[in-house]
């Protein structure tokens, strides 16, 4: 996983998925100190429990279909569509229907990497 850190040119291919159980599964794309991007695969009634965490964090469907939680809002968002999760918020999804999130993170995520090395 180290290797990906700052590393500027990435094979999505070259990066094996990550099985989280309960239908999720993840990437981590790349990574700096202060960035991350990972990539979340869904499928239908798969559930990203809900929790907070320090980072922020914003998200693209980059299909499927979602209904993310963000305190004590829901809403319902499709391929294209963003949204933004400030520091310590609580958060999660529901897949509606299979796809994926992209999600940034500012600082990186160092419990990944760790969860990744193991």
């Amino acid at each position: 996983m180290e290797s990906l850190k700052g590393k500027e040119y990435i094979a999505d291919s070259e990066i094996a998925w990550e099985d989280l159980g309960g239908g999720l599964k993840r990437k981590i794309m790349a990574y700096d100190d202060n960035l991350m991007m990972v990539k979340v695969a869904f499928e239908k009634g798969g559930i990203g429990t809900l929790h907070s965490h320090f980072h922020t964090q914003m998200s693209y469907v980059e299909s499927g279909e979602f209904e993310i939680t963000i305190g004590e809002r829901k809403q319902v968002l499709r391929q294209g569509d963003v949204y933004y999760i400030p520091p310590h918020a609580v958060h999660g999804a529901l897949c509606l229907s299979a796809g994926m999130l992209v999600d940034i993170f500012t600082p990186m995520r160092e419990d990944f990497v760790s969860i990744s090395k193991t």
